[in-house]
């Protein structure tokens, strides 16, 4: 970005320059919903399908215990081997399947089919053979698809390639839903549309059932997903208009039956049969899990108020576990008896962030609006929900059409004490109904407790919203402004009472010759307040409130306006509709520059002078960095998603990086979080960063010099310390042996373990062994303690004789170092042996 006064444009395109030590990846949040999850046979853990990954989490402490990383695409499916349940298959638009060791997260296998696969599944009857969906014919892009069986190569290698693929159905649905296994892989059931198709694999014979698409009273008959019983020739599908059949008999196209029951308002989007048959379970938008008793239609149970539309359920092998997936983002762990255990939420992304990104300045957690009426914090660290805080405070009601009070704005202060939130309901193409709430931080909850309410705040919507940015500032300022042609503050004021706590007034309201404010921002010193009215940015003294000045700028209406900080402060930056990105200098209240790119975002980085404009250009998204003053941009990169880029923030970071790569100095204060058009929570990384967090994942190893204890025998480290005299001399002199490995260990560690006798009958055997003998020490130290009792007598003696022939004339004599007790030993055995015969050797 060439820096040229206001009479010039700059082009950021000639100075586009591509960093690869900086690249973007996945930062989490990504959906734990979009295929059903599995259960482990032991109900321990659940996988699903997150991403590019698979998760696995623990059923009983809702902690993610492992990530199994490898896939290059979006993972469609995730399953149990059937001959080992301890490894699953995972399937993703990559073209590939893999082979995993859950419990220790070991790519085993990787089985290249080379088209995308939509979904997967596997038999029992069926060994060795995986069954996928993929696009028919050559063009990836084809809205058909068919079920083909692939037979997995039976080889050694890590990378392998499946050439043994054949049709089994065409133009089934790509939902996983819609396709299910019956008897073990006798048959298999498809829905498509208005049509059944039952394939029996023995036969190699389809029976094709169809549906009307209306019935008298306007529903409809679509299929939307396919159960089958695990033992009976029965299969349950569910349907748009909210009804579930039962079809039997369907051996026979001409007299085969169904039974229907009832009891959604709305389409039945999942299915299951328990592993006995006993039960079936449904679910759908009124996040109600329904429990039929098999053959017993008028018998069910409810598990109401699940949060969200539910859209997938899972059973346990052994039947102990149900789990639904919900819109919102979220997997609930529920027992047989109907009854909920645990919630695994993931991030909740809608349709569209109506709030900003933004970061919680207490618990450094992303924040922004979640299920309907709530904002969620959410670990961008741990890469978990902290917790849902209910704005809006009414249950949400699911349906269709139904206006609701949603949260649109909000905003913390610096100090991140006070939360500001602002819900709206349409009630006409005209009217409006608002809330502007008030949320102070309570220390003892750790929460924010709601402190005012202010009714119909403005006559219209509110189009933006900001705290005062200075930390040290003695009163709390928040700015709003409306569609209705005003902007107005809010000024906290102190307690009267003891009593009664602090409360919020509107201090003064702005306007400037009728024109719609747009957007607002104050300087970090607080000392300016910004306020985009259209086509005119006019500057305000929080302080008096005055009209300090208006600026000029190319004609468009103003978008965003942004504060320069630290050395940059004199800068206020603005995008316009027209595609421009304006720069003012606030000293010369004229126009520093200006450059044409289509900003879609503009945003600055609290800790540097850094701003970030996102550019929309030829369907993806550009990124530039730069600071206001520098002519040439400090970092910038074409793609770096498809779409367009509309909410992304600065997280200040726990540690500083520090990375001497120019192009990545830019992140060493603060994180980049943006989301692309999919919904995927995206961000930067650096090399030294990926270097840090490979040295950080590599495994501990037990070193040399770790002392033997029993429990480092136990894991193979013995060393052979006396083939090592130069160890055993670093050791302190006085320092007590610590046991060897004994016979006993040896014996339990290398003995087979289907021969040896019980647990506890070993446990007493094995407890003594890890013992130490304390009986010989004991006397050892006994008779020590006696013999310098009797060598102190002596030494008394003998200091008292050696002090009556000490020279006076003598001057003092620098203190000896300290001897250690076994050297003290040695002197005294010496000055104990008879030295008389030197005396004789003298005389001759």
């Amino acid at each position: 970005m060439k820096g040229q006064r206001s009479e010039g444009k700059v082009d950021c395109s000639e100075n586009m320059v591509e960093h690869a030590n900086v690249r973007v990846v996945h930062r989490g949040g990504s959906k734990i919903n979009f295929r059903e999850p599995v259960i482990s046979s032991d109900s321990r853990f659940l996988l699903c399908p997150s991403g590019e990954s698979v998760k696995v989490f623990s059923t009983s402490t809702e902690e993610c215990i492992r990530d199994l990383r490898g896939h290059t695409d979006l993972v469609t499916g995730v399953l149990i081997r059937p001959s080992n349940h301890l490894q699953v298959y995972s399937s993703s638009l990559d073209g590939t399947v893999r082979l995993w060791d859950f419990t220790d997260g070991i790519l085993i296998r990787t089985c290249v089919i080379g088209q995308p696969i939509y979904s997967m599944y596997t038999s029992a009857h069926h060994k060795g053979i995986l069954f996928i969906v993929i696009s028919m014919g050559a063009d990836r892009r084809s809205e058909l698809f068919q079920l083909v069986a692939v037979h997995l190569p039976q080889s050694g290698e890590q990378l392998v390639e499946a050439r043994e693929v054949s049709a089994v159905l065409s133009y089934v649905d790509s939902n996983p839903a819609t396709i299910s296994f019956g008897k073990g892989g006798e048959y298999i059931a498809s829905a498509t549309g208005f049509q059944l198709e039952v394939f029996y694999f023995r036969k190699q014979k389809s029976y094709r059932f169809f549906l009307k698409g209306n019935n008298k009273k306007g529903a409809k008959n679509t299929f939307t997903c396919v159960a089958c019983h695990p033992h009976e020739n029965c299969i349950a599908t569910g349907h748009e208009d909210g009804k579930i059949r039962l079809w039997r008999n369907f051996t026979d196209q001409k007299e085969y039956t169904y039974s229907t029951l009832h009891w959604h308002h709305s389409a039945v989007s999942s299915l299951r049969f328990t592993p006995e048959g006993t039960n079936l379970l449904s679910g759908g938008v009124e996040s109600v899990l329904v429990q039929w008793r098999y053959n017993q239609d008028n018998q069910r149970d409810f598990l109401p108020r699940l949060g969200a539309a539910i859209t997938h359920i899972t059973v346990s092998p052994d039947g102990s576990l149900f789990c639904t997936s919900h819109s919102d983002n979220k997997i609930t762990v529920i027992q047989s008896c109907v009854k909920v255990s645990a919630v695994i939420q993931g991030l909740v992304k809608g349709r569209s962030i109506r709030t900003d990104l933004m970061v919680d300045p207490c618990s450094k957690a992303l924040v922004l609006n979640g299920k309907p009426g709530h904002l969620q914090f959410y670990s961008l660290q741990r890469d978990k929900l902290l917790y849902n805080l209910d704005i809006v405070q009414q249950e949400y009601i699911h349906e269709l059409g139904l206006e609701q009070m949603e949260v649109v704005k909000a905003a913390f202060s610096p100090a991140g004490n006070w939360l500001a939130t602002v819900e709206e309901r349409k009630q006409s193409a005209t009217e409006v109904e608002l809330n502007l709430k008030l949320w102070e931080f309570d220390q003892q909850t750790q929460s924010f407790v709601l402190n005012t309410t202010i009714s119909a705040p403005h006559e219209a919507q509110i189009t933006a919203m900001c705290f005062c940015q200075a930390a040290d500032s003695q009163t709390t300022m928040l700015v709003s402004a409306s569609k209705e042609g005003h902007f107005k503050a809010w000024q906290l004021e102190p307690a009267h009472t003891e009593d009664e706590g602090p409360s919020w007034s509107c201090g003064f309201v702005g306007a400037y010759h009728g024109l719609v404010p747009g957007c607002c921002c104050f300087s970090a010193d607080g000392s300016l307040l910004a306020v985009g009215f259209q086509e005119v940015v006019t500057v305000w003294s929080p302080v008096s409130w005055e009209l300090l000045t208006t600026l000029s700028q190319p004609p468009g209406i103003i978008r965003n306006l942004c504060f320069g900080r630290l050395s940059c402060s004199k800068y206020l930056l603005g995008t316009i509709s027209n595609n421009m990105l304006c720069c003012w200098n606030l000293l010369t209240c004229s126009l520093e520059w200006s450059t044409s790119m289509d900003t879609s975002l503009l945003l600055a980085d609290p800790l540097s002078e850094n701003m970030a404009a996102f550019c929309s250009q030829a369907g993806c998204t550009d990124l530039f960095v730069f600071k206001p003053s520098e002519p040439r941009p400090l970092f910038s990169q074409k793609a770096v998603c498809s779409g367009k880029v509309t909410r992304a923030v600065f997280a200040p970071r726990e540690e500083m990086l520090e990375s001497c790569e120019e192009s990545s100095q830019w992140l060493n204060h603060s994180q980049l979080y943006f989301f692309n058009q999919n919904m995927d929570l995206l961000s930067f990384t650096t090399k030294a960063e990926e270097d840090r967090l490979m040295a950080s994942s590599k495994q501990l190893m037990i070193d040399d010099s770790v002392a033997m204890t029993p429990f480092y025998l136990l894991l193979g480290k013995h060393r052979q310390q006396e083939g090592n005299p130069e160890a055993d001399s670093s050791l302190p002199v006085d320092r007590a042996a610590l046991p060897q490995g004994t016979v006993a260990m040896k014996e339990l560690l290398q003995t087979p373990a289907h021969v040896l006798p019980s647990t506890s009958f070993l446990c007493s055997m094995f407890v003594q062994s890890l013992l130490i003998s304390i009986t010989d020490s004991r006397e050892e130290h006994k008779h020590s303690d006696e013999e310098l009792e009797s060598e102190k007598e002596e030494e008394d003696s003998e200091g008292e004789m050696d002090s009556s022939i000490l020279r006076p004339e003598l001057g003092p004599v620098a203190a000896a170092p300290p001897l250690s007790k076994a050297q003290i030993r040695e002197l005294r055995r010496v000055k104990k042996l008879d030295h008389s015969w030197c005396t004789g050797l003298l005389d001759s």
